[in-house]
């Protein structure tokens, strides 16, 4: 996977120095076996995270599974808040943006039309925890927006003139075509929590769910076996596609310069020393077992297509408790945006530079609060963080049409501060595990109902077949069994 990485940089960088000019056709097509292993990865999305979450919540009590949300929250917020802090001094410090960037890139243009504004981003936001239709959740999320509605009045004259037609801005709900993460993240964790408490009645749901989970986990084994290739296609797909690479690298290099370095320091430095100040344990040894995942991560610029090799490096490699994972990552890879959060704060404050328009303190604490709450809110698919900026800049008043002008490099960041996010959601996991481990000692092992490397039995059948065997082995492995 890290090769992937490397070599399609190193072929994307080359066939565009010898090749100026390539067609957005062309660079489509180049990129197809990485759209092909993006598909594959989607495709097990929803499955994975259904499974994993209720499978984990119903082998916990609701003492611990309490004390693991609790651990997780605090330190989504914490990290993400030291995130958008550490982007708020590297911007202000380093001071990339200017007057003379906006006049040679021009002025950004977007959609016309009025754009919600925060108070109906956090709306939008519930309605989407608590969805209407748990199937249209798979497909389907709610977000507003304005739309013009013309309101043609009665048919009456004053004066022997008409009452003309008016066109009035309304704001409706509608819903766009993307997975709402969201809801099904809270139906799941509720579902899991009522088998929990159903005790041996919820026992054959939660077998169910078990080998539900390690079915999708080998599909994902049999999908990486693609992924290589498929990630070097999707990068030199990017980098070919580019126009102007050289152009756009000097008018924008020091703020991608700014990002990254921020990037950087956030994960070798602040969730690193955080790692080793809660569990006295090597980070960078940590780092090393989660290679896969963050190669992946660059490659995909997706914590949700990440997610299944996320899983694999956690349980496989650095041997962290299945009930903890299934539990803090589906829900850190929807609402722990550190990276997202961090590029938030120095997008936003790089173009107020680039407008001549000076923050004070109520400013900037207005992009810290509002770049935490939005990086919560963004769904976890490539580029949500550009879509949830507009309320960062609306917050602070700064023009939302020079979003545009930073598009050209989003491709890239959006990677970077994607493997960043999935970092902070591995760390979080392993913190938290440690945090948690007596609670998760006093309860016993894991269920295992099927393991990974099993193998079948010399007859050639799988060593569960029926469901008095299912029970009867879950039963087992908590010490249930009576004979």
């Amino acid at each position: 996977m890290i090769l992937a990485v490397i070599l399609g940089v190193l072929i994307g960088a080359l066939v565009k120095y010898l090749v100026r000019d390539v067609s957005t056709r062309t660079a489509t097509l180049v990129g197809y076996p990485g759209e092909l292993l993006m598909n594959m990865l989607k495709m097990l999305i929803i499955p994975l995270i259904v499974s994993t979450l209720i499978s984990g919540l119903a082998d916990l009590d609701t003492k611990s599974c309490g004390k693991i949300g609790s651990w997780a929250m605090g330190y989504y917020v914490v990290t993400t808040m030291m995130a958008v802090i550490l982007g708020i001094i590297l911007v202000v410090s380093i001071h990339p943006g200017s007057s003379s960037i906006r006049m040679d890139r021009g002025v950004g243009t977007l959609a016309a039309g009025r754009k919600p504004g925060t108070l109906d981003a956090f709306l939008d936001l519930f309605r989407n925890l608590f969805p209407e239709n748990i199937v249209q959740a798979c497909t389907h999320q709610v977000s507003s927006r304005f739309v013009n509605k013309t309101i043609i009045p009665d048919s009456v004259k004053v004066n022997t003139t008409d009452i003309p037609a008016q066109v009035v801005e309304v704001l409706e709900t509608h819903y766009i075509d993307t997975t709402n993460v969201l809801g099904l993240v809270t139906f799941s964790v509720a579902f899991g929590l009522c088998i929990g408490q159903m005790g041996e009645r919820g026992r054959p749901m939660l077998v169910f769910f078990t080998i539900m989970d390690e079915c999708v986990m080998r599909l994902i084994r049999l999908i990486m076996w693609y992924a290589p290739i498929g990630i070097v296609f999707m990068v030199v797909g990017k980098i070919i596609g580019v126009e102007n690479l050289a152009d756009t690298a000097q008018g924008l290099g020091l703020y991608m310069l700014t990002v990254i370095l921020g990037l950087f320091i956030h994960l070798f430095g602040t969730l690193a020393l955080f790692y080793f100040a809660v569990t006295r344990k090597n980070p960078f040894k940590f780092f090393k077992g989660m290679l896969q995942a963050f190669f992946t991560a660059l490659g995909t610029g997706s914590s949700s297509a990440t997610l299944p090799v996320t899983f694999s490096c956690l349980e496989e490699k650095l041997h962290i408790d299945p009930r903890v994972t299934r539990f803090v990552l589906p829900i850190g890879a929807t609402i722990n945006m550190d990276g997202t959060a961090l590029y938030e704060a120095v997008a936003t404050i790089f173009i107020a530079q680039m407008n001549d328009y000076q923050l004070g303190i109520a400013q900037l604490l207005t992009i810290s609060l509002t770049a935490t709450l939005a990086a919560i809110g963004a769904a976890s698919v490539p580029s949500a963080g550009l879509v949830t900026m507009v309320l960062v800049l609306s917050s602070v008043g700064l023009p939302v049409n020079d979003i545009t002008l930073i598009l050209a490099v989003d491709w890239m960041l959006d990677r970077m501060r994607t493997a960043v996010n999935v970092m902070g959601d591995s760390y979080g996991a392993a913190i938290v595990a440690h945090l948690c481990r007596k609670q998760l000692a006093a309860l016993g092992p894991p269920i295992q109902v099927h393991p990974a490397d099993d193998k079948p039995n010399a007859e050639g059948a799988d060593p569960i077949d029926t469901d008095m065997e299912l029970t009867q082995a879950a039963r087992k492995a908590e010490g249930e069994i009576r004979v």
